[in-house]
């Protein structure tokens, strides 16, 4: 069964440069088949030249899953640049639209894993879908408070480089020795 791991966060929080690091590290290791998933809405962004509209919401959410499947279809462990949760999140911050909670959930679960990422790093401008360091904490908020009603398993990574790097790793270690051992995940 292929190992799921998500990396989420708000924006300008490291997501894309650990899920990168973390990818690359399993895959020297050893740890089989590795795919790094990348962030579909950035793609989306930059194809459409705009940020989406509410009702644009769910097909990036579906998109985002749909790859992260593909990639587990073919590979031992997936290490995704952020998930479905995190287009909910800014549905409901956005758009005060929680229609796509359920959804999001069925598909988050699919993660053996969820790796938050800490507001510790400086906000950094990068492309149109920036909205601010103003919004990263209440981002936080909503995917900490998301996660723990439905009580996935999450680690929060924080640190600079190689440090967060680590501690990513760290969280990630109990799967991989469950999954060396032949154990299923213990939340499915």
């Amino acid at each position: 069964m292929t190992l799921r791991i998500a990396i989420v966060g708000a924006e300008s929080t490291g997501k894309t440069t650990l899920a990168a690091a973390l990818a690359r590290a399993l895959a020297e290791d050893g740890c089989g088949r590795v795919a790094l998933v990348d962030e579909w809405l950035r793609a989306w962004c930059v194809r459409a030249g705009r940020t989406p509209r509410a009702d644009e919401q769910r097909a990036i959410a579906e998109e985002q899953h749909r790859r992260i499947e593909a990639a587990a279809a073919e590979h031992d462990i997936v290490v995704s640049d952020t998930t479905a949760l995190m287009t909910t999140v800014y549905s409901r911050l956005l758009f005060d639209d929680r229609s796509l909670d359920a959804r999001a959930y069925e598909l988050h679960r699919t993660s053996a894993l969820t790796l938050l990422t800490a507001l510790d790093l400086p906000w950094v401008a990068d492309g149109l879908q920036r909205d601010g360091p103003q919004v990263r904490a209440p981002v936080d908020a909503l995917v900490r408070a998301w996660l723990h009603a439905h009580t996935l398993p999450f680690a929060v990574v924080g640190g600079q480089g190689p440090e967060r790097l680590a501690r990513a790793r760290a969280a990630l270690e109990p799967l991989l020795r469950r999954r060396a051992a032949g154990l299923p995940d213990r939340h499915r």
